[in-house]
């Protein structure tokens, strides 16, 4: 009995990684397949699984003016958000970590429920905000606005990383004569920094997918998601598929390339 239990564990722990493979995999390997496909595929039925590496559609957007120029818009604004999440959401996660003060508790329930708040509500105090302070249809403005949306779960997340490393090796440090700064930048910080990263890279995920603010508080400026949402309403659906795929891979490759910080996280999550 024993050994049948072990067997169906392990079955349904297969099969549920299968399944959550596919999940993820299918959806993506269709958005190749109509995307190297030429029009007329893309619109048949039944589908085909093999893709006729037609470069149409990319090259298409290649040419498309304002495409790359929103493409470095979403890399600025995707970079200047990591870095003030991190150092704004770092600190924080530090100081929840290390200190207790009355309400602590409520105030971390309190720092994610600001997530759950509907940004459409804050549209139009936002705009008229930007426009007396010079930032509307400007990168550093919607950074801004995407590093507020991303501060509360770099806070969370660091929090947990923080707490899993022991206050002990912080103390020992202070007794052989560094400071609290000194022993956090040789001790806490080189255990702490691959799950910082990983924090980071949600950061990067949380604004390259973000549309709405883009959409509102820029014009000239507009990220890759609020520009293909403004181009791609009433185009054919082999150009929407293409830019989903453009709009897609650079997300994919930047995970790709970061990739063992976030199996670095998982380490130290287990220790």
């Amino acid at each position: 009995m024993n050994a049948q239990t072990q067997s169906s564990g392990r079955f349904l722990y297969t099969a549920s990684v299968i399944l959550l493979c596919a999940w993820v995999i299918v959806p993506l390997y269709f958005l190749l397949i109509n995307t190297l496909s030429s029009p007329d595929t893309v619109n048949s039925f039944p589908k085909s699984f093999i893709p006729e590496f037609d470069l149409g559609s990319l090259q298409f957007f290649a040419g498309f003016a304002g495409m790359l120029t929103a493409l470095k818009n979403s890399i600025l604004v995707a970079g200047m958000t990591m870095i003030m999440s991190i150092l704004i959401g770092a600190p924080a996660g530090y100081a929840l970590s290390r200190f207790d003060f009355p309400g602590k508790g409520l105030f971390r329930l309190l720092i994610l429920l600001t997530r759950a708040f509907p940004l459409p509500l804050l549209a139009l105090p936002l705009a008229v905000m930007f426009i007396r302070t010079g930032l509307d249809d400007t990168v550093f403005g919607l950074a801004l606005v995407h590093t507020t949306l991303a501060i509360p779960f770099s806070v969370l997340i660091t929090f947990s990383l923080f707490s899993g490393i022991p206050l002990e090796l912080e103390e020992a440090a202070w007794t052989l004569g560094c400071t609290r700064l000194t022993a956090f930048t040789k001790v806490v910080l080189p255990l702490i920094l691959p799950g910082i990263t990983a924090s980071a890279i949600f950061a990067f995920v949380i604004s390259w997918n973000e549309v709405f603010a883009a959409a509102v508080l820029t014009i000239e400026n507009r990220t890759l998601t609020a520009f293909l949402l403004q181009n791609l309403d009433t185009s054919p659906l082999h150009l929407k598929f293409a830019g989903g795929f453009i709009l897609v891979v650079p997300a994919l490759i930047f995970i790709f390339a970061v990739r063992k910080y976030l199996f670095a996280m998982w380490g130290i999550a287990n220790r």
